[in-house]
């Protein structure tokens, strides 16, 4: 009855090893795969015990299945660690191994030293050998050892039940009744069956409840199961290379993307390939130089691939690189079509905006040129100013002292015409008096610049050119403004003044100067020049004056071009 109890136990953890080696994955873990080999060999040492007709071949039985005694429940230690994913260290490891390595070699001496059996004997009942032992010290320590294996693996699944969401609590529990089961049978089998050992059925429960953990743990393992899944879709090529760029492999569908891999011999360099020179080398340089540039588009008959470069790893190590190779083709072409849309609606949008502004700045220049038809002056004013702006902003770029950005420089003269419009509020008697103005009149007259800023203001609220709506308000605000304090409307002085301002009054004196008016003949350059000069550290920045003194024969030639008689 024992004997066939001990077969039965032997034959069935046969059966359930030759079980998982057909479910077998390369993703198993290698300490499960040695769960399974091992406990066959076990439990046919009991068998083999059980069958003995010597006490000699009682005793070898018994070593043989002492090597699951001495090593199973290690491996079983380990699998709990490594389907938990907590990493033992090398040496804790080291030291495992090598204290069941004593155990059994302890246990191999039984017959020749007491350490593991002090003294041992054999005799038969119901037809079976059983085994009379009086144990030495080693044998303690084995005992030891497995209460301390089972309580590192206790530690580790109650660790991953508290802190471990990402490990199933289902699993969890598979892999607590495993090192339950063949605990509880060691110490406590003898005390219900005196002369049967209950291991080899624990044994066999315990690959049971593996074959399970075994069938459902690779659902868990989402990297290799996506990988398994991209290749069984077929639409995702692999090419391995080391780290000298010798090519490693690639399976069908890279074959079939990249014909030139199919030219390629495994364990040689890349660059015997033309095409691998030109395409695969400098994309993995450039992913060995940064990390991030990995990612490479390549086209070929009309198709476009793309190329996701990683790292490839044997275990924790870097071995080389992977390439992932995708038809990226239609992703491609809709991007492609985006993008001309986009850049078709932004020129839709420029022209419309241009449209837009060229309508505003038609308006400005309307409504400056109302104010003007209004004014006692012979015309032409806001031109001839926005000219001799242009021209004075043309030699302050040259001379570089005011850093003057291209911006700037473009918002002040198209900012220019709009100096004057604040005259819009000036009463039709003042503005038009063929004369000069009363004490009176000239306050009137003055409320100009800041009328002037409060309409720019207007005008240009809500405008995106922060910086043009800016500089306009300041032209139209601060022009009459002197470098000595004397001007209005505020009577700033020095840099209080806006540049764009100083700017505006030079070109805006020099016209009034050199133009004829209703009240005035024009004066001549020389005369009007003298009177800028003078007025340099006192009405106009001093800081100017090399700019305008380059200035000048320009002024003078554009002046002299035109009717201001």
């Amino acid at each position: 009855m024992a004997t066939a109890y001990y077969f039965t136990a032997f034959l069935l953890s046969l059966f359930i090893a030759a079980v998982y080696m057909f479910i077998w994955h390369k993703h198993f873990d290698a300490h499960v795969t040695l769960v399974f080999t091992l406990i066959p060999v076990v439990n046919l040492g009991y068998a083999f015990i059980a069958s003995s007709t010597t006490l000699g071949e009682a005793i070898m039985g018994m070593k043989i299945s002492y090597i699951g005694g001495s090593f199973l429940q290690l491996f079983l230690t380990w699998a709990v660690f490594s389907l938990c994913d907590i990493r033992l260290s090398r040496w804790i490891r080291m030291a495992m191994l090598l204290l069941s390595s004593g155990v059994y070699l302890s246990v191999l001496s039984v017959g020749r030293t007491p350490l593991f059996y002090s003294a041992v004997s054999g005799e038969i009942v119901n037809g079976a050998m059983v085994l009379r032992k009086e144990y030495g010290p080693m044998h303690t320590v084995f005992q030891a050892m497995l209460v301390i294996y089972f309580l590192m693996s206790l530690g580790a699944i109650l660790y991953s039940y508290l802190r471990k969401n990402q490990v199933s609590r289902k699993l969890l529990l598979l892999l607590f009744l495993p090192e339950t089961f063949v605990l509880l049978s060691y110490f406590g089998g003898r005390l219900i069956f005196h002369d049967i050992e209950l291991i080899p059925a624990a044994y066999d429960i315990s690959i049971c409840i593996y074959l399970i953990i075994s069938y459902r743990i690779s659902l868990y393992d989402i990297t290799d199961m996506a990988i398994d899944s991209m290749v069984e879709k077929g639409d995702t090529g692999f090419i391995s290379v080391d780290f000298k760029y010798n090519y490693l492999g690639s399976n069908v569908t890279a074959r079939e993307f990249f014909p030139a891999l199919n030219e390629l011999t495994v364990d040689r360099p890349l660059d015997r390939s033309e095409w691998m020179r030109g395409n695969m080398i400098p994309w993995l340089d450039d992913f060995k130089a940064d990390e991030k540039k990995n990612e490479a588009y390549c086209g070929i008959d009309g198709k476009i691939y793309l190329a996701e470069l990683r790292y490839l790893f044997d275990g924790r190590r870097k071995r080389g690189y992977q390439l992932f190779v995708s038809d990226d083709t239609r992703n491609q072409e809709y991007i492609r079509l985006i993008n001309g849309y986009n850049t078709k609606l932004q020129e839709e949008v420029a022209e419309k905006t241009a449209h837009i502004v060229e309508m505003h700045d038609k308006l400005v220049m309307s409504m400056a040129a109302m104010v003007e038809s209004r004014d006692n002056s012979t015309g032409g004013h806001i031109k001839r100013t926005s000219d001799g702006v242009k021209i004075l902003i043309g030699e302050l770029k040259k001379e570089g002292t005011f850093d003057l950005s291209d911006e700037f420089c473009r918002d002040i003269i198209k900012a220019a015409p709009m100096h004057d419009l604040g005259k819009i509020a000036v009463d039709d008697v003042i503005l038009r008096k063929p004369g000069r103005y009363t004490p009176e009149e000239y306050e009137k007259m003055k409320i100009h610049a800041a009328e002037g800023a409060r309409i720019v203001h207007t005008i240009l609220e809500g405008t995106e050119d922060e910086t043009f709506h800016h500089i306009a308000e300041n032209v139209a605000h601060y022009h009459h403004e002197r470098w000595d304090g004397s001007g209005y409307p505020e009577g700033l002085r020095g840099e209080e003044i806006p540049l764009e301002a100083r700017i505006m009054a030079i070109a805006d004196v020099y016209d009034a100067l050199v133009s004829r008016r209703v009240y005035k003949e024009s004066m001549s350059f020389r005369q009007a020049d003298a009177i800028i000069m003078e007025g340099m550290g006192k009405q106009f920045d001093e800081a100017l004056k090399p700019c305008y003194i380059a200035a000048r024969p320009k002024l003078e030639a554009y002046y002299s071009g035109l009717e201001t008689f």
